[in-house]
């Protein structure tokens, strides 16, 4: 039996063509169909130049197994959340490999109501399905048919915004070469913004880099178009656009901690009383917010699986996480990159306030380090060194995500990858800039 090693905790991803090919992508589809006994399935798949190959591989898998399999054709992965909740599959797989390399791609699961399949929940099994390699034709095959669901995908988005408050901007939008033009095309004929598009033509050839806006070295451009317009605010994708990122008129990229803050306002504002999902890297300007607008915040483990499990348990109307993901239930409680950017643009618009305004009294209330990533020989002895430290001064210690230890005045989240040697280190504290500068620099000292 030989070994697939393209899965990973939350999805497949690998390099072409040795951890992941058409071969393994048909086994893929295969022991997904023995996993998920679904009757239907929809595909979709990114701008990768592998993408469509390892699409058709997947589908073969799947008709061969006796399901049938509908495509959406190019796409990002929320088209595929989209599409599965709205069409009432059993199960739906995106093809991408996000942000990664181009030579790399992978694959997204989810079963009925976009639900996720990860690690716990099924994806070891389709692992060892594949691996064995040992499949029984069906006695029918499942039939491949294309199918369309933009304009209902395009309308879904819309709703989220009341269109007689939005008014005339300009917005640079950045999709570096992935799929988040062509919805931004199809969104503009609604929208009073003008666009002021860059890297805009889906290209897995990636002629500007690889999309992954958390690169300094991909920001600049988007600053530079931005200041050159006179542009009231950018937004940049990654390359399934499934996370956006912003930055102020002056240029600021903003940090997705204070955009957690913002949305919930925005939901708050529309739904008093509602539910809040946050991670525990960095709490205290979301609890402040949601606090202000009457809402209640919920902690949980980051990691989108967890995230999306509590908001349904929760029925919470939002969820965001520091890295850029934000959820929303009537988004089917997943992750979108388009629902984001439509409801800070329309915060711009109701409050008249510039986005530089509406982060720097947050960024002055609670100043944050940002993750800071450190590669480390042995993650848990320099994680317990640093607990042990500061734990008798310590007023509150988490452990809902590695360990957050909290004081009067600061406090900071230490946690492992998952899947790599690194510590993750976040710091904020009470309007004291010194202060959380002061103690990163101990807390960092102390790692070694």
């Amino acid at each position: 039996m030989n070994s697939i090693t393209c899965f990973k905790a939350y999805d497949v991803r690998g390099r072409i063509p040795d951890q992941l090919n058409e071969d393994i992508a048909y086994r893929i589809g295969r022991a997904f169909a023995a996993f998920l006994k679904p009757k239907k399935v929809v595909v979709g798949f990114d701008i990768r130049l592998s993408s469509q190959s390892i699409c058709d591989a997947l589908s073969r898998g799947l008709s061969d197994s006796g399901v049938d399999v509908y495509n959406i054709g190019l796409c990002g992965t929320e088209e595929i959340y989209f599409a599965t909740s709205h069409l009432g599959m059993d199960g739906g797989i995106a093809v991408t490999a996000s942000h990664n390399p181009k030579d790399y791609n992978g694959m997204k699961f989810v079963r009925d109501n976009s639900k996720p399949i990860s690690g716990d929940t099924g994806l070891e099994d389709i692992r060892k399905i594949a691996e064995r390699n040992e499949f029984v034709d069906a006695p029918v095959k499942g039939r491949l048919e294309k199918v369309d669901v933009k304009d209902d995908y395009i309308k879904h988005l819309l709703s989220y915004v009341n269109p007689f408050a939005l008014k005339s901007m300009k917005v640079v939008t950045n999709a570096g070469n992935g799929g988040a033009g062509r919805i931004i095309d199809l969104l503009e004929e609604y929208l009073p913004f003008e666009f002021i598009k860059l890297y805009n033509d889906p290209d897995g050839n990636f002629p500007n880099g690889v999309p992954n806006p958390l690169l300094e070295e991909n920001r600049q451009p988007t600053r530079d178009a931005l200041l050159n317009a006179g542009a009231d605010v950018a937004i940049a994708w990654d390359g399934d656009f499934d996370r956006c990122f912003f930055f102020d008129e002056k240029g600021g990229f903003i940090e997705g901690y204070y955009i957690v803050g913002l949305l919930a306002e925005a939901f708050l504002k529309k739904q008093p009383g509602g539910k809040i999902v946050h991670d525990p890297r960095l709490v205290w300007n979301t609890r402040a917010v949601v606090e202000e607008f009457g809402g209640t915040t919920v902690q949980c483990k980051s990691g989108h699986a967890f995230i999306k499990e509590v908001m349904r348990r929760e029925d919470a109307i939002y969820g965001g996480e520091m890295s850029a993901h934000h959820y929303f239930r009537d988004f089917y409680y997943c992750d979108s990159g388009m629902v984001p950017w439509l409801l800070v643009l329309e915060l711009l618009c109701t409050t008249g306030k510039p986005l530089s305004q509406l982060v720097e009294e947050a960024i002055a209330r609670f100043p944050a380090s940002g993750e800071i990533n450190r590669t480390v020989d042995d993650a848990r002895a320099v994680i317990d060194k640093v607990l042990n430290h500061y734990k008798a001064q310590a007023l509150d210690i988490d452990y809902t995500d590695g360990v957050s230890v909290s004081f009067a005045e600061w406090r900071f989240n230490l946690r492992m990858s998952n899947t790599e040697p690194v510590i993750r280190l976040n710091v904020e504290s009470r309007g004291d800039i010194a202060l959380m500068k002061q103690k990163t620099a101990e807390i960092l000292d102390l790692m070694g």
